[in-house]
């Protein structure tokens, strides 16, 4: 079932290993020691854990150069830096440069929230070598995810379930089967992770970082945040505004939304890719497979969505594709033009009955592998926008909203409504409306938008350069596809990204790049 911010970010981690084709707890004894005076002991990487999605430990760089690995302690509430520690796990690439031109140290964050940074980052280690000519490439699991005190909700058996419950109820019975199933789910991540819930917000997370900082030996921040690793950025810029370095925000999340202008402009987003997806195929010389025009493809999605919600088809067995699988796998084909034959075949097969392409996209935006274990980014994912997220959601004010959502999208718009309920029952309090990013006196921060992206809509890229702050946010437009920017190779982006990174050089504010 997708929820707020399902649709949002997490697939940058599942795009990621399509491509590509021990969870650490919560310290029992208060610690004494200076954190910013640890050393990290950086070693070869181990095979990811599952709750960072599983697979092989990282293949070399290409110049044959190890992945390294390490932890670094933290405090587990920030608010008593004297207490217990948790374990935040890091991977790097040593700088292939002379050392002489090292810059530091360039943290990434590729989104979610509850993306792992650890199993992420080795799949771009071709597309970032410019920037690994000056700076070490470091990735970490934030607070809650993966190897980082990982939150644990539900079982892979739970979630299956969980996934597979109709997250667009008709009735009064499947309203409150939606609902019940919402409260177990969330009473799943009380009984398993209590005591991290309260301090996995995206400050929590800010803080790590400006204490990565430091032991990473740097004296700024350089940082390149994708997705939701935007909204840490700005959150990071608020809190440590003098400790800004060069800072890259792409696929901007808008931080002047609530949850539920959040919900509604992915709605909007979702649709303007489904439409330019239709218009790509149809206008093609060769027949497009799934509708001869851009209305007919949609109108045929629309009525296949409409089928499976009475009557479910095969999937990846023993699975059915049902309504919301289906969703979810559109969804995911949606994030990189790249994915679009996929859905292109997906769709003809499930017009034949066959829904397996559109069950395996769905598995990679839930995080679950062919062996039908889960990573932790769903239960990660929840846990951080309902720690963040003050407003609560009743199932009458999502039913005065839909409308509205359904006149943003007819395929996206009831989805997206109803996952607002994911944290009507959340056992902790949500901290703010939407993320305080006013950074006065932080050095330029480049934010790039994309005017095609679905889940991160082009116009949060002016809202963030706006919170920021005069003299702080600097406006790239990249007239696109996809979700994000630099990762599209588009040369005059990776230029102007590149050529603010490396060498310092602010892009003029107002570039367009197409």
């Amino acid at each position: 079932m997708p929820n707020p911010s399902r649709l949002r970010a997490a697939a940058v981690t599942a795009t990621a290993l399509l491509l590509s084709s021990m969870v650490a707890g919560c310290g029992d004894d208060a610690q004494d020691e200076d954190l910013t005076a640890q050393k990290l002991s950086w070693k070869d990487c181990p095979a990811p854990s599952q709750a960072e999605g599983g697979g092989s430990a990282p293949s070399p760089l290409p110049d044959g150069d190890q992945w390294q690995c390490a932890t670094m302690k933290v405090p587990r509430d920030w608010d008593d830096p004297k207490g217990d520690t948790i374990d935040i796990a890091l991977i790097r690439a040593r700088t292939s440069g002379d050392e002489s031109h090292r810059i530091g140290s360039l943290i990434f964050n590729f989104g979610g929230p509850g993306g792992s940074g650890v199993s992420t980052l080795p799949a771009f280690g071709a597309e970032y070598a410019a920037l690994r000519t000056r700076y070490d490439l470091v990735s970490f699991d934030p607070r809650g995810v993966g190897r980082s005190a990982g939150v644990r909700c539900e079982n892979d058996q739970q979630l299956d379930a969980y996934f597979q419950q109709d997250g667009t109820p008709d009735d009064a019975a499947e309203r409150t089967a939606l609902l019940d199933n919402t409260k177990d789910f969330n009473a799943a991540c009380k009984k398993n992770s209590a005591k991290m819930l309260p301090n996995v917000r995206t400050t929590d997370a800010a803080r790590d970082m400006d204490l990565m900082r430091h032991v990473l030996g740097d004296d700024r921040l350089y940082y390149f945040g994708i997705s939701y690793g935007t909204e840490l950025g700005g959150v990071y810029a608020h809190l440590f505004p003098k400790n800004v370095g060069r800072a890259v925000f792409d696929a901007v999340v808008d931080p002047t939304q609530t949850s539920e202008q959040g919900s509604l402009g992915q709605a909007e987003g979702f649709q303007l890719a489904l439409d330019n997806f239709a218009d790509d195929c149809t206008s093609k010389t060769e027949d497009c497979p799934v509708g001869d025009t851009a209305q007919d493809v949609k109108d045929r999605i629309a009525g296949l969505l409409k089928s499976l919600d009475g009557k479910p088809i095969p999937g990846i067995f023993p699975r059915e594709l049902t309504q919301s699988a289906a969703t979810n796998g559109i969804a995911q084909a949606l994030y990189s033009k790249d994915f679009w034959e996929y859905l292109t075949e997906g769709l003809e097969q499930a017009y034949a009955g066959d829904g397996k392409i559109l069950m395996l996209l769905s598995d990679l935006m839930n995080g679950r592998n062919e062996n039908g274990e889960y990573s932790n980014i769903t239960a990660a994912n929840i846990s951080i926008n309902c720690a963040d997220d003050k407003p609560r959601y009743s199932t009458a004010q999502v039913q005065q909203r839909l409308p509205e959502f359904r006149a943003a999208s007819s395929v996206f718009g009831d989805f997206l409504a109803w996952g607002m309920v994911s944290c009507t029952d959340w056992p902790v309090a949500g901290a703010a409306d939407h993320p305080d990013v006013s950074a006065p006196g932080s050095a330029p921060i480049l934010v790039v938008g994309n005017t095609g992206d679905p889940a991160t809509p082009y116009e949060g890229a002016r809202k963030m350069v706006e919170a920021l702050g005069p003299g702080v946010g600097v406006e790239l437009t990249y007239k696109g596809q996809g979700h994000g920017a630099y990762g599209s190779k588009n040369k005059c982006v990776q230029t102007a990204v590149n050529g603010y990174l490396l060498n310092g050089k602010v892009p003029a504010t107002g570039t367009v790049c197409s």
